[in-house]
């Protein structure tokens, strides 16, 4: 496949993923913005599934910033490091993440299951990101007499863990597809 359908495949693929979230936040959001999806990182996830890992994090990365575009929540405190820190953990590494499903593909030998469980490998590394940003930024919205650790693993985990179950489904519902029409 040459460059031109490569960039076309993965902007629609990138587009579709856009349209999933705006679909998606028909359905109420929790207050600091997490929000369940209509498995909006599966076309993105798909990119690194068909094009390769190189392709899956520049398609992951145009996706954070897209995400970042419209949904942006700053940080509770004005500082350059808070917003360097959440564009960093809460878009640019979380979603950026979701391009290394090849990567951990590629060490699965069970190819009924390898591209399902990439996708919850990839997903999961994104929630694991928004728990990090919950301690070190978003911890002041913890509930007096809770750790931080916890309410971040809690809070994150209410819309994240759906995330990955959804994406590892769906992924995996796609199964054929893709072996059909790999085309790295």
């Amino acid at each position: 496949m040459n460059t031109t359908k490569k960039i076309t495949l993965s902007a629609v693929l990138v587009a579709m993923s856009t349209v999933l979230v705006f679909v998606s936040k028909l359905i109420p959001s929790l207050t600091n913005g997490g929000q369940i999806t209509v498995a909006s990182m599966v076309p993105v996830i798909l990119v690194s599934l068909l094009l390769g890992t190189k392709w899956g994090i520049c398609a992951s990365v145009v996706y954070a910033l897209i995400q970042m575009m419209t949904g942006f929540y700053p940080p509770p405190t004005q500082n350059f490091l808070s917003f360097t820190a959440v564009i960093a953990l809460d878009y640019i590494i979380a979603f950026g993440c979701l391009g290394l499903a090849d990567f951990f593909a590629g060490f699965m030998k069970n190819y009924r299951l390898r591209y399902s469980v990439s996708a919850a490998i990839v997903v999961s590394i994104r929630y694991i990101c928004h728990i990090l940003s919950g301690v070190l930024i978003w911890g002041v919205y913890t509930p007096q007499g809770q750790g931080v650790w916890v309410y971040s693993v809690l809070y994150n985990g209410s819309y994240m863990i759906p995330e990955i179950i959804i994406s590892a489904v769906v992924t995996a519902l796609i199964f054929p597809v893709l072996e059909r029409n790999s085309i790295k």
